[in-house]
């Protein structure tokens, strides 16, 4: 089977130690993954978490299928960005920026050619991406750019949505990296309907038939029937019945203050949430340690850790790496599923 990519994420943050981490902890996971990143850079991360030990060594190779031919114990690394020299940690630049843009590249390349099954991305950091003068927010619009350029469509051609899972609790976000005033425009109809219909296409990937998919409300209550506002009855409710008419399990709208306690405690299978930090509060509050970021939509498979950079411990070797071997484990099982 294809190996896994795993990006290198912003260089000055916390993504190639917890990399390094991630194999120390796992070493099995060494004959599955290749790195998309710097070998230096990751060579220096992996010495910092050393923590007394030897360290990993990392071995550079030039394609994926070279993958086999890495001697045990060794991190296989494909050069995916140039740093002619060492990034400052903790600090936003454009030079880290770029080079974490080069390995989203590269990863999405890989995956879209075949010979990956699946890509895992170390976290960035947004205004490094902006000052490099990548024109996209962050990892979702800019793999779904990719996706859609190489695939001879537009890009709205090509919905995604951002899943964001913990143990117990799966939440889709109808509106993604937007203001609160632009994404209350996104609450339309056809945009809530799109989401049940991609989530609903995701969980029967996974092997779930009839996924239970609760649609939460916009406004206290769900509106109250239009007393606390009318897009809960004006255009989530007709989203919900449409897809209820297509054969999908969407119920709602539901009290956004008690829908993720009901699935949590085991009435729905996902919920489907209006905006970012609607959907994204639960889900870190209950489990930041161990929380996957999945996007929908994309022709591929791509996961990452539930948090940041974590510029301010970066460098330091405190970061764990849960969160990323759960992103690890989940690609590992979809594609193994699908």
């Amino acid at each position: 089977m294809n190996p896994i990519v795993l990006t290198m994420g912003d260089p000055a943050g916390i993504g190639p130690e917890i990399i390094a981490k991630a194999f120390c902890e796992r070493p099995e996971l060494l004959r599955q993954i290749v790195v998309a990143g710097d070998a230096l850079t990751l060579s220096r991360a992996a010495r910092r978490v050393a923590a007394g030990s030897p360290p990993l060594i990392v071995a550079e190779i030039a394609d994926l299928a070279d993958l086999a031919a890495v001697p045990p114990g060794c991190m296989a690394v494909v050069q995916a960005c140039r740093l002619a020299q060492p990034v400052e940690m903790g600090q936003v630049s454009a030079h880290a920026g770029r080079a974490a843009a080069d390995c989203i590249e590269w990863a999405a390349k890989a995956a879209l050619q075949g010979g990956a099954r699946a890509v895992v991305t170390a976290p960035i950091h947004k205004e490094a991406l902006a000052a490099a003068g990548v024109e996209h927010p962050g990892h979702t619009e800019l793999l779904q750019a990719l996706s859609a350029e190489h695939l001879g469509v537009p890009v709205v051609a090509l919905p995604v949505r951002m899943m964001l899972s913990c143990p117990g609790l799966s939440t889709v976000l109808v509106s993604i990296h937007m203001s609160l005033r632009q994404a209350l425009d996104a609450v339309t109809t056809e945009q809530v309907l799109q989401t049940i219909r991609i989530t609903h296409a995701h969980f029967q990937r996974m092997g779930l038939v009839q996924p239970r998919i609760a649609v939460a409300g916009l406004n206290p209550h769900a509106g109250e029937g239009g007393l606390f506002g009318l897009e809960d009855r004006d255009a989530i409710a007709p989203a919900i019945e449409r897809a209820r008419q297509e054969g999908m399990d969407a119920s709602g709208p539901h009290a956004p203050d008690t829908v993720f306690m009901r699935a949590l405690q085991g009435s729905f299978d996902v919920v489907v949430a209006m905006y970012h930090d609607q959907g994204l509060i639960p889900v870190k509050l209950l489990g930041l340690d161990d929380g996957v970021n999945t996007t929908l939509g994309l022709p591929f498979m791509r996961t990452s850790p539930d948090h940041g950079t974590a510029f301010d411990i970066a460098g330091t070797g405190r970061a764990s790496a849960s969160s990323l071997l759960a992103a690890i484990d989940a690609a590992l099982a979809a594609t193994v599923t699908s």
